[in-house]
């Protein structure tokens, strides 16, 4: 198959958060057997590139304001229209979830929906991004959600669309590493206030704080994100500065060691479609303090801590409990390990193509046409220069897959 994935986040623009990961982790297995093409919000630096099998194509102005992601909602439809494909992957995103690209192309669409609160947006910026996404849902009939919370709501807005639940995943890696002595609390993610609660996280500390006095660890803050210097600004303001501790974003062998070595990972986030970073820790083998809030229950399963939303006392005391009896900790982590081991990004990769290849072979069905395999033969990263891949549809021109959109030579990320 030529899947076209309308992908809104690319894993290498600074505050990207978990949608990116599941970009990254889907796609370049699905490239190892189709032809993927991920179109992404540009940003400062970014380049069309081939890496991990996968063409990345950045689009709309390369700046770090909003304004490029904004530009691809307009845009990305645009691409829909032009890009031969087989099936358009749409992921759902901030502000108001959808591009609209059913209306651009007659392709079978999927909708990836990872993101589904442009309520919430519309309180924060006053503009009715809530009004948009209702009646963008209607544009589509086939959703991939990404826990089963999120399915549950799409199939009440959507009656009568195809939702399937396919979560997110974890590193493998991750349960290879050996727990460590505990030093710190952990917060790990985008820091970003409205949704993962930075603001609370700061109250969350100094509670702890004054209930454990001198036993109190130090709370590690590692991520990057709009809300960053005003976190450290309200850390200065109440004195934190040596109990919060801000690290910058950390990825590989430095994100693993500071899980393996957290007392628990603090996710005090006000909304979440799914929650990757309460199953990285839990596949650290660490236990997970969070808000009940959305599908966390489900995802974080027994292994997890859940505290009544917002309740920041109540969820002071936990992370309090937890450094004071490291026997809770071991025990809740190594549940935690045993839970995660269902996040398999191998297993959730194959769901992915099987639902995008059932949605290409209805839609070949009601042309006419045989529907494909599952599993298509290999198809290298950039295609080749002889030979002519079959279409869905109207026959459509590409770019030249060893150049990009303005003639120049396509870099090969090694």
């Amino acid at each position: 198959m030529r899947i076209l994935h309308l992908a809104y986040e690319d894993p290498r623009r600074p505050g990207s958060g978990g949608g990116s990961v599941r970009t990254l982790e889907v796609d370049r297995r699905l490239a190892e057997r189709h032809e993927v093409t991920a179109v992404v919000a540009a940003y400062p630096g970014a380049r069309e590139r081939v890496e991990d099998g996968i063409r990345w194509l950045p689009i709309g102005p390369r700046t770090a304001s909003g304004a490029s992601r904004l530009a691809w909602f307009a845009l990305a439809g645009i691409e829909a229209r032009r890009r031969r494909a087989d099936v358009v992957l749409e992921d759902f995103g901030a502000p108001f979830s959808t591009a609209l690209s059913p209306l651009f192309t007659s392709r079978p669409v999927v909708a990836s929906v990872q993101w589904l609160f442009a309520r919430e947006m519309r309180a924060k910026y006053h503009l009715p991004f809530d009004a948009v996404e209702a009646a963008g849902l209607r544009a589509y009939d086939d959703f991939i959600a990404v826990s089963d919370w999120l399915a549950d709501e799409l199939r009440r807005r959507r009656p009568g669309a195809l939702v399937e639940a396919i979560p997110n995943g974890v590193d493998a890696r991750a349960f290879d590493v050996p727990v460590q002595p505990a030093e710190h609390l952990l917060f790990l993610g985008r820091l970003d206030r409205d949704q993962k609660g930075l603001d609370l996280l700061v109250d969350i500390a100094a509670a702890a704080a004054r209930e454990l006095g001198d036993a109190m660890p130090p709370v590690l803050v590692a991520g990057d994100g709009p809300d960053g210097p005003g976190a450290q600004a309200a850390v200065a303001a109440r004195g934190l500065g040596d109990v919060v501790r801000f690290v910058g974003r950390v990825e590989g062998d430095r994100k693993a060691d500071l899980l393996a070595r957290s007392h628990a990972v603090l996710m005090p986030s006000r909304f979440e479609t799914f929650g990757m970073v309460a199953v990285e820790a839990e596949a650290a083998g660490v236990p997970v303090i969070t808000f009940d809030v959305g599908p966390l229950r489900a995802v974080a399963g027994e292994a997890g801590i859940l505290v009544a939303p917002f309740d920041t006392a109540s969820f002071a005391r936990e992370a309090a409990r937890v450094v004071r009896e490291p026997a809770r900790r071991d025990a809740l982590g190594s549940a935690g390990r045993d839970w995660a081991r269902q996040y398999d990004w191998d297993t959730i990769a194959e769901r992915v193509e099987t639902h995008l290849a059932d949605a290409v072979g209805r839609a070949r069905v009601r042309r006419g046409q045989p529907a494909p395999r599952t599993a298509a033969p290999p198809t290298p990263a950039t295609p080749p220069t002889t030979g002519t891949p079959p279409t869905t549809g109207t026959p459509q021109p590409g770019p030249d897959p060893g150049r990009t959109s303005d003639g120049a030579p396509v870099v090969v990320a090694r």
